[in-house]
């Protein structure tokens, strides 16, 4: 039976930690491909711009032995209003898995409902959390742990905050989400969820003692027209030296990129000892391999 990836709560623990230990291996090896998925395809359908996620996905498919097929949604009879349920049973017919960047988490969940190959949320407004895997297998390459560590969450309260909300619901470990009063993340995500999960709205409390400090830019996809307000209203949780000074002395800064430096975080720290941003990205590619082995290769025979 097939299994989507549309948040991070589709995985259990075990999921998650053998993504983690697939990911690791995979790096270990270098440049040395696997063809473990040769003679398959994935579709890659996005609705927004991408670099880092769509190179990554193809790259590792293409790495893995199989092929891609882009799409935008333009390229498609979807932009003449064919039914998100036809679309889902053909391409079902011709690809084995699909990747989906989009805005609507709805559109995503109907697509995998209809579809009978595996689905992957490959971005929506609502969660990211191929980002969030990507991320926790960089904290593990770098602390060697996650149970313990606190992990900090600096700005806006967007889709990637929220799959790290889902990640610490399930791993343990502390997360403590700094963000201005009416960019928090959605009451419902955090309702129910364990003491180990703090939302707050001083950036420095959630920096103080961190073993990661992240962050993300203030204005993401489709808010541009939102841009100088939320420069405003996001005044004192830039980044910088002063509040990574705030953190363990080992602490890893992380930003999953593209960067408006200056605004979320300054050059100096970016480009600083404490940065894993780069790391952080390349293993995108190595993630996204261990991935899509995962689900076409052990979770679709469970």
């Amino acid at each position: 039976m097939k299994k989507d990836l549309l948040t991070i709560q589709d995985l259990d623990k075990e999921d998650i930690m053998s993504l983690i230990r697939r990911g690791l291996e995979l790096k270990a090896k270098g440049r040395t491909p696997e063809r473990t998925l040769e003679g398959r395809i994935l579709g890659l359908m996005f609705d927004k711009a991408s670099t880092r996620t769509r190179v990554s996905f193809e790259a590792a498919m293409f790495r893995m032995g199989g092929q891609t097929i882009f799409l935008s949604r333009g390229d498609t009879q979807m932009s003449r209003d064919e039914s998100i349920k036809d679309t889902a049973r053909v391409l079902s017919r011709y690809i084995d898995i699909l990747a989906i960047r989009t805005y609507s988490q709805e559109l995503i969940e109907e697509m995998a409902m209809w579809s009978h190959i595996p689905v992957i949320n490959a971005l929506t407004d609502l969660y990211h959390p191929c980002q969030v895997l990507s991320d926790l297998m960089t904290v593990m390459n770098k602390k060697g742990k996650l149970e313990g560590l606190k992990v900090a969450w600096i700005g806006d309260g967007n889709n990637v905050a929220n799959s790290w909300i889902n990640a610490a619901s399930i791993l343990g470990f502390e997360l403590m989400i700094a963000s201005p009063p009416g960019y928090q993340p959605l009451p419902e995500l955090i309702e129910g969820t364990a003491s180990n999960i703090r939302i707050v709205d001083d950036p420095r409390a959630a920096a103080e003692g961190a073993d990661v400090i992240n962050t993300d830019v203030w204005t993401s996809m489709g808010q541009e027209a939102e841009r100088a307000k939320r420069i405003s209203d996001f005044k004192g949780f830039r980044v910088d030296k002063d509040l990574v000074s705030l953190g363990n002395s080992d602490v890893v800064v992380m930003h999953c990129l593209p960067a408006h430096r200056g605004e979320e975080i300054t050059t100096e720290i970016l480009e600083g000892p404490n940065s894993v941003v780069f790391d952080q990205a390349e293993n995108k590619l190595y993630l996204h391999e261990a991935l899509l082995e995962q689900m076409l290769l052990r979770w679709e025979q469970d």
